[in-house]
Formats: C-alpha cells, sequence, structure tokens
C-alpha cells in the first residue's frame, strides 16, 4: 500500500518546480511504462494498479481514467544542445501547448529526426501531458531548450522558418538538412528568431477561393512540413 506521504510526494509531481527539485517525472500506462523501461532512462519506480490497488491508482493518475501502471523516471542530466547539420533538426519557438509540443516529439521520431530543440520559454517537457502526447518518442528524441537565437545564428545549414506569406512548400527546394523553426500558433515566430530565418516557407489552402480558417494548428502544420522534407 501507498501511504499518505507518498501519494502526495507523487502527486506534487505534476507541478515543474517539484519535478526539478525532485528530478523526476511521471510515465502512465502500460506501453510508456515498458518504453521507459527499455530506455536509457533511469526508471526509479514501477507501480501497478494490481499491486496498489485501484484507488490507490486515482488517486495518484495525473490522467481523467487512470491507467494499469505508472512509473517514475529520473530527469536525464543537462547536455549540450545539439544541431544536427547533416540532417533536420526541429526548433521550437515559445509553443505554450503540452499536447502540441508532445505530438512534435513524436513526429520527429516518425520521421528519423533526432534532435529537437526549443526556446527557454517553451512548455516542460516533462509535463504530464507531453509525456503522454509523445507515445514514448520522449525516451528516442534529444530535447534541450536554449536561447534560439544564439544557437541558430551563424548556422551553416539553411534555416527554415513557417510564415502565413513564405513561400510555398510545395515549389520550393527544400535542403536534406537544416533547422525547421515551428512558432506559436498566436504569435508566430519571434522577432528575434525570425532574423535567424534564411528561408521563409508556407503551407498553402487549397480552399478553391472560399473562406477558410486563418492557420494550421502548429503540430499538424509540423506533420505536413516532415511529410514534404522527407519526400524530396
Amino acid at each position: 500500500m501507498l501511504s499518505k506521504s507518498e501519494i502526495k510526494d507523487i502527486r506534487a509531481l505534476s507541478q515543474k518546480k517539484f519535478r526539478e527539485e525532485r528530478r523526476l517525472f511521471v510515465v502512465e500506462g502500460d506501453k510508456l511504462v515498458a518504453e521507459a523501461l527499455a530506455s536509457d532512462f533511469e526508471v526509479v519506480r514501477v507501480l501497478r494498479q494490481e499491486e496498489i490497488g485501484q484507488e490507490a491508482m486515482a488517486r495518484i493518475s495525473m490522467l481523467s481514467t487512470p491507467s494499469p501502471s505508472l512509473a517514475l523516471v529520473r530527469m536525464p542530466g543537462p547536455e549540450a544542445v545539439e544541431v544536427d547539420t547533416s540532417g533536420l533538426t526541429i526548433a521550437l519557438d515559445s509553443l505554450r501547448d503540452p499536447g502540441n509540443v508532445g505530438t512534435i516529439i513524436r513526429l520527429a521520431d516518425w520521421f528519423g529526426i533526432r534532435n529537437v530543440i526549443a526556446s527557454n520559454d517553451t512548455v516542460d517537457i516533462y509535463n504530464p501531458k507531453v509525456v503522454q502526447a509523445t507515445m514514448g518518442a520522449i525516451f528516442r528524441v534529444k530535447f534541450s531548450y536554449c536561447d534560439l537565437p544564439s544557437v541558430l545564428s551563424g548556422l551553416s545549414c539553411p534555416v527554415y522558418g513557417t510564415y502565413l506569406e513564405g513561400d510555398n512548400i510545395y515549389d520550393s527546394e527544400l535542403s536534406r538538412s537544416g533547422v525547421i523553426i515551428m512558432g506559436s500558433e498566436s504569435n508566430g515566430i519571434s522577432g528575434r528568431v525570425g532574423k535567424c530565418v534564411t528561408r521563409k516557407i508556407t503551407i498553402p489552402p487549397f480552399s478553391s477561393g472560399r473562406t477558410v480558417c486563418e492557420s494550421l494548428n502548429v503540430a499538424a502544420a509540423a506533420a505536413v512540413i516532415c511529410s514534404e522534407f522527407r519526400r524530396r
């Protein structure tokens, strides 16, 4: 059985300050727990509903419907920020929605993009909603926070920025290497980061003259862009 203090400590990991203090984050679900155990991450503890009971699992779960298993995983130590100049890197500029960030990490894994970098004000990768949305990709894709302008300035590879006024991605020449910047849906790419962009691209609407939504969801746009880069 779990004690009240243990339940309190696990629940506290829903907050960033406690995750950072204890260097732990939560993984839920049989698939994600198995992914964690198979990875290089240190799994500190695995809790299963069959062992602790349904009520205890419901109290420590951060999901609306508790899963059969939950693991406490150690955060890796800080690593040097890397940009793969021989391949593709995704850069996230001030993305705040956990589901979008987690989905983009999952997309990076699917399309064989090993590095994702992000501005320091992008949502915490160890937020439980981000972790769930990655579907295990968090254990395979290298993710780093940094001052984006400092990292992007002076790169030898192309830096692609997603803009509504950019060049049609389907008509543009795309390289096999480079950085793809995804900006927030509300503000787009920030001014400082935008100064590092060498190529502006956009996904055009196919609306036949009728009114459509202003833009795509950032994760949906990332999927289209990654697919087009890989198709070439």
